[in-house]
């Protein structure tokens, strides 16, 4: 890995906001394809362990960088620390509660912003909570495919209780990391609003059979006392296909 391969690290309040988190995307995406490699030489393991390290602490700077750049939390946070009023027994205390503080920053940047700049700082905020797992699920659902999500429910009355909530193979054709936890990217990632949990889809009859037949969905259904399988897709929402565009490293396609 050489400092060509990593985006540059942010230089100034000027720079544009979204220029610099499509690099931590291109970058994310970047890890994701590295460290997703198999090693094929014996003795090779260690030192793919030692890069995936070294990678998760570069992407780690980054977003710390990029929070303490922009997030109004931080800003209030620095700017309440600095100013101290004294209080009745005559010592010194911040003079703005961080909490308040923030508020008030984003409400003066709600005033100052125009559409774009709106809507860059709307992409960035969802940017910087996505793990690069997620990220791999978001630029294979860019391709505009539909890919089988089934739900484990246990029949009861009042309509039972779920034992596993989307269980889906984008996850396997995105190539993540931790196939565990597919399930729970899924729901963050519905709950960002860039993907969308629609109907069950006759097309992906035979996708449906082959999930239920993966390690997590059996263990779920047996763990139930009367298990039902329900089944639906998962796709990216209107949000979804805007935020990659906006985002896009460009460069993917070509990992793909």
């Amino acid at each position: 890995m050489t400092s060509e391969n990593l985006p540059s690290s942010p230089e100034g309040g000027d720079e544009n906001l979204l220029r610099r988190a499509g690099r931590l995307a291109g970058w994310a995406a970047r890890t994701g394809f590295t460290i997703g490699r198999r090693l094929p030489l014996p003795g090779l393991e260690l030192a793919g362990e030692g890069l995936r390290q070294v990678e998760r602490q570069v992407l780690t700077g980054l977003r710390r960088r990029l929070d303490e750049v922009d997030d109004p939390y931080v800003v209030a946070l620095s700017a309440a620390g600095s100013e101290h009023t004294p209080n009745g027994a005559g010592e010194l205390v911040p003079a703005r509660e961080p909490l308040r503080a923030a508020m008030k920053e984003l409400l003066d940047r709600s005033v100052g912003f125009g559409r774009e700049q709106a809507r860059e700082y709307l992409y960035a905020t969802v940017l910087r909570q996505l793990t690069p797992d997620e990220a791999r699920i978001i630029a294979t659902l860019a391709t505009g495919a539909a890919f089988p999500v089934i739900d484990v429910t246990e029949r009861g009355f009042g309509g039972g209780r779920t034992i596993l909530r989307n269980a889906s193979t984008v996850g396997k054709a995105a190539g993540v990391t931790l196939p565990d936890e597919v399930p729970g990217y899924l729901t963050r990632l519905a709950g960002f609003g860039l993907v969308e949990l629609d109907a069950e889809s006759a097309e992906l009859e035979s996708q449906y059979e082959i999930l239920a037949t993966e390690d997590l969905v059996r263990t779920a259904v047996k763990s139930a006392r009367r298990a039902r399988l329900v089944r639906r897709t998962v796709r990216l929402s209107r949000f979804g296909v805007r935020f990659w565009a906006a985002c896009d490293p460009g460069e993917w396609a070509r990992i793909l």
